[in-house]
Formats: C-alpha cells, sequence, structure tokens
C-alpha cells in the first residue's frame, strides 16, 4: 500500500495502557458483547507455554472471545517485531474479511508503534553476532550496550526502552551496517488505529501490580517456569520477559524465592512506569481514559459504541 492509498485504509480500535490496568478483561467484556476478535499486542503472550507469568487470557475464555497472536511460537524458538507485524496484519485483514470487528489488545508500545506508525525495514538478523551481544549482556549488563547505541542514535535508545531483545537488535544491526535502525526506511502500515489508552493514576496502579505478581506466584509460576526451563534449555529471547528472568535466577540458585518474587514486582514496577513514559507520547488518533480494571468499562465501552457508529 502505497502513501495516497494509506489514507483509505480501514481504521481499526486498538486498546492499550500500562500492564495491570485490565485490558485483557475489558477485551473479553466487550467481545461477549459486540461482534470483536481480539488481535493481541503483548511481546511474551505469543510464547507457548508461558501463561502464567503472562496473565494470558484462559483457554476457556478465547472460546468466548477468539484471539490471535497467542501461542505462536515455541519459547525456543525466535520471533521478532517483524515477524509480529506480518502476522498481525493478516490477522487484522481475515477478521475484516470475515465482517467482524478486529480490536488490537496489549501493552507492548513497540509492536503498537510498528502497527501504526510502520517498521524499519532492517537486514536479516545475523544469529552469531546476536549471541556475542547476549553474552556481553549477561557479563556486562545493559548500561554499557544502551551507552553504545545512544551514542550513535539517542532515538534508538529512547525507543528500545531498555529492553535487551531490542538492544541486542539494535545494535547488531549498527555494528554490521554501521548505521542504526532509525536510519533506514520504513513501511508504510497497512491500516490506521483508532486508540484508547487506559490511563489510571499511579497512586491506584502500584497496589494492583504487586499484587499481580504475588497472584502470580501463588498460581505457580515457579513450577511454570521449572517446566520450560527442562522442555527448552535454549529460550534466551523467552527468558527476558519479567517474571521468568527472576525465577529461572531463583532455580538456578542465584537468588531465593523471596528475592525473585521482590525483584519480579521491582521490574513490573519499572516497567509499568516505562509504558506511562512511552504512551504518553503516543502518536495518532488517540484518547486517555483516567481509569482501569472495572472503573475503566463504562468508558471503554462508550468509546467502542461510538467507533462502531462512526
Amino acid at each position: 500500500m502505497d502513501n495516497a492509498d494509506s489514507h483509505y485504509a480501514p481504521i481499526i480500535p486498538l486498546l492499550t495502557g500500562p500492564t495491570a490496568t485490565g485490558k485483557t478483561e475489558l477485551a473479553l467484556r466487550l467481545g461477549r458483547l459486540f461482534p470483536v476478535v481480539v488481535v493481541s499486542a503483548d511481546a511474551s503472550m505469543v510464547y507457548r507455554g508461558m501463561d502464567i507469568g503472562t496473565a494470558k487470557p484462559s483457554q476457556a475464555e478465547r472460546l468466548q472471545v477468539k484471539h490471535y497472536l497467542i501461542d505462536v511460537v515455541w519459547p525456543s524458538q525466535s520471533f521478532s517485531v517483524a515477524d509480529y507485524l506480518g502476522l498481525a496484519e493478516e490477522a487484522i485483514q481475515e477478521v475484516l474479511e470475515q465482517g467482524h470487528t478486529p480490536l488490537v489488545v496489549g501493552g507492548t508500545g513497540y509492536y503498537i508503534r510498528a502497527l501504526s506508525e510502520g517498521l524499519h525495514q532492517l537486514p536479516e538478523p545475523d544469529v552469531a553476532l546476536q549471541a556475542e551481544l547476549w553474552q556481553a549482556l549477561e557479563v556486562g549488563g545493559v548500561e554499557p550496550l544502551l551507552e553504545e547505541l545512544r551514542a550513535a542514535s539517542p532515538e534508538d535508545a529512547l525507543r528500545v526502552q531498555r529492553n535487551p531483545r531490542r538492544i541486542v537488535r539494535a545494535l547488531e544491526v549498527l555494528r554490521r551496517t554501521g548505521l542504526p535502525p532509525a536510519r533506514f526506511p520504513k513501511r508504510t502500515p497497512r491500516f490506521r488505529y483508532r486508540k484508547l489508552i487506559l490511563w489510571p493514576s499511579w497512586g491506584w496502579l502500584e497496589p494492583r501490580l504487586a499484587l499481580r505478581v504475588e497472584r502470580m506466584f501463588e498460581q505457580g509460576l515457579v513450577q511454570e517456569v521449572e517446566h520450560l526451563l527442562r522442555a527448552y534449555p535454549q529460550m534466551p529471547t523467552a527468558l527476558q520477559s519479567i517474571g521468568y528472568k527472576e525465577v529461572a535466577a531463583h532455580l538456578r540458585g542465584q537468588m531465593t524465592l523471596e528475592q525473585a518474587r521482590q525483584a519480579t514486582i521491582r521490574a513490573t514496577r519499572a516497567y509499568a512506569k516505562r509504558q506511562y513514559t512511552w504512551f504518553r507520547k503516543e502518536p495518532g488518533e488517540v484518547a486517555f481514559l483516567p481509569h482501569g480494571g472495572d472503573e475503566a468499562w463504562p468508558g471503554v465501552r462508550d468509546w467502542f459504541e461510538h467507533f462502531l457508529q462512526s
């Protein structure tokens, strides 16, 4: 689709916001009232077997409301934002052809930005170079690599949001080509989006983040990670997900269970804060709803009804 045609592309509703604001449940409620099919925009839900730590909708819920882009790959497989973009746009087109309304739902800002603003067309990954970068990250942490990226491209350093996967990919491209990702041309988005961002106060969200982590540990997160590590000894990308990384460190004897729990709470808080920073500058047709959870339902329903009528 060229730029002239993009003006006439279908408009797709998109529900996002920081973690633990209730996006999954609100989408399910919409799906029970309207002919909605959910297209997930969550970078961790794509992995099979990673259920508890991702707060993935259950099989029963997915029978009630159809979801795309959940359980797409095994944890040992690589999955890039380009992979996501291709599959998500295919799913959206399929839902439209079926006469239903695709609703993009999730909190991975990078996925959402790729859908709505386009994705830089980068060369195929160099697995060997990425392995070197992962090793450097394990030894020295995120900061030295992020500083290297920041020196070449402040825009890319901001975009990767301290996410190890994105830092490794951006630096791999930079070291191979001499150009940071932001210097590569962008692919034109296939659709346009009308975004609703859940925006509760930090005072409302913070206690829910800790509660959510506690609940995951109660539901068997440790056992889930234990099983994944046995089944997939090599799962470097999937293991960067919050909760999985900390529990894996506990299972390897690097921290106690309580330390893993507290580390997961801290990482979840930090992630939510990064999401607030990211979504505050979300481009395009955007509305903010100053609520989350059940309190957000009337506003979400009204927003979606208005979308259907427009």
